[in-house]
């Protein structure tokens, strides 16, 4: 499994103690970590809605298969990356709420509130949340007995979404502000991502068209 992980400016300082962790996580199960979004205070300047559009990018060319992003309350941030087609984010306060997305969502981001409650034990905290968000296999249900109409709605509301969003991608990008899309690919290590690892050729040509 590939993970990005991307930070906006308000919790850019945390950067590096949330990325130990999620490799922590990771390297155990010789997951591969991105780290796209802003690495510290100095870095390039992101806010929620930029992260949107990095993550949609990056999902929809397969240049990922999981997002971990967030930002002071998590809200931004998750409103932000399910407006964009092929996205389904969900809102992580605690290892629970990871484990039963996973069971019961099995969507393919995860927004946290890094300014809430980040006190004693805070790195414990994340370390749990990612623990349980990459444990065993995906969508199985939660409780047990309840799966097969748990697949299926979120099997349909994936179908909702998609009918809702009836632009092909690459025409949702076009449509906003080119700006704000040019800031969101502007990092090197997320162009490195995508480059490196999209499947999509149509979305990178359009990055590489937007940066040159």
């Amino acid at each position: 499994m590939k993970i990005a992980l991307m930070m906006e400016n308000s919790q850019a300082a945390k950067n590096a103690s949330v990325l130990k962790e999620l490799k922590t996580v990771a390297d155990e199960k010789s997951y591969s970590v991105y780290n796209v979004g802003m690495s510290d205070e100095q870095d390039h300047h992101l806010t929620y809605i930029h992260l949107g559009i990095m993550a949609s990018i990056l999902l929809n060319a397969k240049a990922v298969d999981f997002v971990v992003t967030g930002c002071g309350t998590g809200q931004g941030a998750l409103m932000s990356l399910n407006i964009h087609p092929g996205v389904a984010c969900g809102y992580c306060i605690d290892p629970a709420d990871a484990y039963l997305f996973a069971q019961i969502n099995n969507g393919n981001a995860l927004s946290l509130p890094f300014a809430k409650g980040y006190g004693w034990g805070a790195e414990l905290n994340v370390r749990f949340i990612f623990e349980k968000a990459f444990s065993g296999e995906r969508g199985q249900g939660y409780p047990a007995d309840r799966k097969e109409p748990q697949v299926r709605n979120a099997g349909i509301l994936n179908q909702v979404k998609a009918a809702v969003v009836k632009e092909n991608y690459l025409d949702t990008l076009r449509a906003i502000d080119k700006d704000l899309v040019k800031t969101a690919v502007s990092g090197p290590r997320f162009q490195k991502c995508l480059f490196e690892n999209g499947q999509n050729k149509e979305i990178e040509d359009f990055v590489r068209t937007l940066l040159a």
